[in-house]
C-alpha cells in the first residue's frame, strides 16, 4: 500500500515494520515500531524531504582466518544471500515509500585487520569481490564505503592509525563501560569469543589465548566505535544499522541478515547450509559439512546442501 500522501510519521512506522520482523537483539519480548523513538526520527526527516532513506551498515569486514568456520577468504554464498536481502528490503520498502531506500554498506576490515590477524591484501580481496558481485547481481540500492573512500591509497598502518587516534574512546572508559553496560558487556564478550576461535595458530596456553584475546577485544571496540563516528561525520543523516544485537530502542537497529542458531552468528563467520525445503540457514563450516554436501559456484566453494 503506498504511503505518498500520508504524514512522515505515518510513513515511518511503515517502514519500521518492515524492519523489525529482522531486528537483531536478544531481547525476548518483540516491540511495536512506536519503541524505536531514535529511527522514527531519523527515517521521518526524509520522508519529510520526499528523498531515500539512507542507512548506514558497518559489515562485511573480511572472512574469518578460521578454516573451521568459513569457506575460504573471498565472498560466498552467505555475502550473496545477505546482499540479496538487503536489496530486496530496500525494494519492499519503495512499496510503501517510492523514494524507497539506500544502504550503505561501510566495510570496516582495514579498520581493525591488524587485531584481528587477516592480512590487508586478504581484506582488499574480500573488498573488491564484494562490489563486484553487487555489481553483477544489478543490486543498485547497495553500495560500499570504507577507508579507501576516505584515505585513499595511504599505507593501511597509517589509516588505522587516523581512524585510531582522532575517533576512538579511551581503553579506560570502555573498561568502565563493560562493567557497568549489559550490552557492552555483552558485546565485549561476543568479540573475545570470536577472536579466540580464530586464533587457529596460537602457539601458547589456552588460558594466555584468552587474556591476549580479551585485551584485543578492547582494541576491537575502540576501533569499531571510532569508525562509527567517521560514519557518521561521512553520513550525518543516516539511519545506522548494526550487525550485532541491539536492545529495544537503542540508537543502532541490529539486524538479521541470514537465518542463524545464535544472535551473533555473521555470514563472513560461517558458511551457508541449504536446508530441503529450501530455506537458508548460516553454520560454522565444519558443522554444517556434517550436515550436507559441498556445492561449487565455478571453481569456487559456494555453499553447502543439506542431504
Amino acid at each position: 500500500m503506498l504511503l505518498t500522501t500520508a504524514h512522515p510519521t505515518r510513513i515511518s512506522t511503515a517502514i519500521l515494520n518492515l524492519l523489525l520482523p529482522h531486528h537483531r537483539t536478544t531481547d525476548r519480548a518483540p516491540a511495536p515500531a512506536e519503541a524505536f523513538a531514535h529511527q522514527h526520527r531519523r527515517i521521518a526527516a526524509f520522508v519529510r524531504e520526499g528523498v531515500p532513506v539512507e542507512f548506514t551498515l558497518p559489515a562485511f569486514p573480511c572472512k574469518s582466518p578460521n578454516p573451521a568456520k568459513v569457506l575460504g577468504r573471498l565472498p560466498d554464498q552467505a555475502e550473496r544471500l545477505s546482499l540479496r536481502f538487503l536489496n530486496t528490503l530496500c525494494t519492499e520498502i519503495e512499496r510503501v515509500y517510492p523514494p524507497g531506500a539506500r544502504v550503505v554498506i561501510c566495510s570496516d576490515g582495514h579498520v581493525f585487520g591488524d587485531l584481528i590477524r587477516v592480512p590487508d591484501r586478504h581484506i582488499d580481496a574480500y573488498a573488491d569481490e564484494l562490489r563486484t558481485l553487487i555489481d553483477d547481481l544489478a543490486l543498485g540500492r547497495l553500495s560500499v564505503f570504507d577507508l579507501r573512500d576516505v584515505f585513499g591509497p595511504l599505507a593501511h598502518d597509517a589509516k588505522r592509525a587516523r581512524v585510531h587516534d582522532r575517533y576512538a574512546p579511551p581503553v579506560a572508559a570502555l573498561r568502565a563501560q563493560v562493567r557497568s553496560d549489559e550490552p557492552t558487556l555483552a558485546l565485549y564478550r561476543g568479540i573475545t569469543r570470536f577472536l579466540v576461535e580464530d586464533a587457529t595458530d596460537f602457539s601458547g596456553t589456552r588460558s594466555a589465548l584468552q587474556r591476549e584475546c580479551r585485551e584485543r577485544a578492547y582494541g576491537v571496540i575502540q576501533r569499531s566505535r571510532a569508525w562509527g563516528t567517521l560514519i557518521a561525520e561521512h553520513h550525518p543523516r543516516a539511519v545506522r544499522l548494526s550487525i550485532h544485537p541491539q536492545p529495544v530502542g537503542a540508537a543502532k537497529f541490529g539486524i538479521r541478515l541470514l537465518d542463524a542458531p545464535d544472535a551473533w552468528t555473521t555470514p563472513w563467520h560461517s558458511a551457508a547450509l541449504l536446508r530441503p525445503d529450501g530455506t537458508w540457514t548460516l553454520l560454522p563450516r565444519a558443522r554444517a559439512a556434517g550436515l550436507g554436501r559441498l556445492v561449487h559456484r565455478g571453481t569456487r566453494p559456494s555453499h553447502f546442501e543439506q542431504r
